[in-house]
């Protein structure tokens, strides 16, 4: 009976998990592909590696999901357990929660080994992977990221350029060009421009043909203008260098080497998300208990107002800790210890253990 429970309970929990963290992975995948879109048009982000940060971005989002997913999937499926009556059915024949945690720690100590992995070593890496990419996209000048119509800046925030047209090639049709050199203005109007590399691997050489060139201070009536039939105009792309670390997308090995504030603040994050989860499973229980005219759904908005207030200290207790404001044995530990107290009471108000402690007192005093 026991093992045929415990097979039921883990198939429904596992079958909800997959369909709950899948569904909330592609809304959150789909707003993100918007985003990476935006930057990749922007410029921010080479076109060739908008998978490539998609993948990585769905690491670090499995590292939130996993956690709420469990929780939400055994509050479902114990949530139809109540709804059909089973429930009250398997406790008429003595199941107690020993039964109901069974196959549910299996699963959640899977799990937490797995977003372990992920918050650990897993997640920083993808961080660090796509900084890297942006870093390098700012980096790259090149004319091939232009589009036709579009002004972008290019080799320095001050500068500005428009292209009408763009051939396979990459020549430019009347280009557009202003740049600020100290106090004056150049601007460059030309039929037709290209890009050439110069003896000097970290400069690239912009030439201009059929066009005229303008040089002057705004607001000043002097200003020089040369016609040419072909100018140069070169430019240094961004000095090349390992881009600076958020402490999230830090090596593992580097947060624990540092023993300032923020590394243990940030440490202590990335070991919560898996103790997170196993808390998160014990709260499951006592939550998804509904009556057998409640809707399925009833106490799934009750279950995520729990996991927000639950982040939400989370994300307090770590500012604290980086600030230095709360004790450094609290730490992040005081959340955890106080939702998985939150939750024992709940397991011994819903199977009766503080009715019967009440009525051993009562009769205790009675006497």
């Amino acid at each position: 009976m026991s093992s045929i429970l415990s097979r039921y309970i883990l198939k429904e929990t596992a079958q909800t998990w997959i369909i709950v963290t899948v569904v909330l992975l592609l809304i959150l995948l789909t707003n993100q592909f918007a985003q990476v879109l935006g930057d990749a048009a922007a410029d921010k982000l080479p076109k060739e590696a908008v998978f490539m940060v998609m993948g990585l971005t769905s690491l670090q989002y499995l590292t939130i999901l996993i956690p709420i997913g469990l929780f939400l999937s055994i509050m479902l499926a114990l949530g139809r357990l109540y709804r059909d009556s089973e429930m009250a059915a398997l406790m008429a024949c003595g199941i107690g929660p020993a039964s109901l945690y069974r196959p549910l720690s299996l699963l959640a100590v899977i799990l937490a080994l797995l977003v372990g992995w992920l918050s650990l070593s897993i997640s920083p890496g993808a961080m660090r992977e796509v900084q890297i990419i942006v870093e390098a996209a700012k980096q790259r000048v090149d004319l091939r990221f232009l589009e036709a119509g579009r002004f972008i800046t290019f080799a320095d925030a001050g500068s500005v350029m428009y292209a009408e047209s763009i051939t396979a090639a990459g020549e430019l049709g009347n280009v557009f060009v202003q740049r600020r050199k100290g106090n004056e203005i150049e601007v460059i109007v030309a039929r037709r421009a290209w890009q050439s590399q110069s003896s000097d691997e970290s400069v690239k050489v912009l030439k201009f043909a059929d066009g005229r060139r303008y040089q002057g201070v705004p607001g000043s009536p002097v200003f020089e203008i040369v016609s040419f039939e072909e100018y140069g105009m070169p430019f240094a792309m961004p000095a090349a260098g390992p881009p600076e670390l958020k402490p999230e997308s830090r090596p593992l090995e580097d947060v624990l080497a540092a023993g300032d504030p923020v590394s243990r603040a940030e440490l202590q994050w990335r070991m919560s998300v898996p103790l997170a989860l196993l808390v998160l499973t014990f709260l499951a229980v006592p939550l998804s208990r509904s009556g057998p005219r409640q809707g399925r759904y009833g106490g799934v908005a009750a279950g995520v107002l729990v996991y927000i207030i639950y982040v939400d200290l989370l994300g307090a207790a770590k500012i604290w800790v980086e600030r230095e404001q709360s004790p450094e044995p609290l730490g992040l530990w005081w959340v955890h210890a106080v939702f998985l107290t939150m939750g024992c009471i709940l397991l011994a108000r819903q199977f009766g253990y503080l009715n019967g402690l009440s009525l051993r007192r009562g009769l205790r005093a009675g006497t």
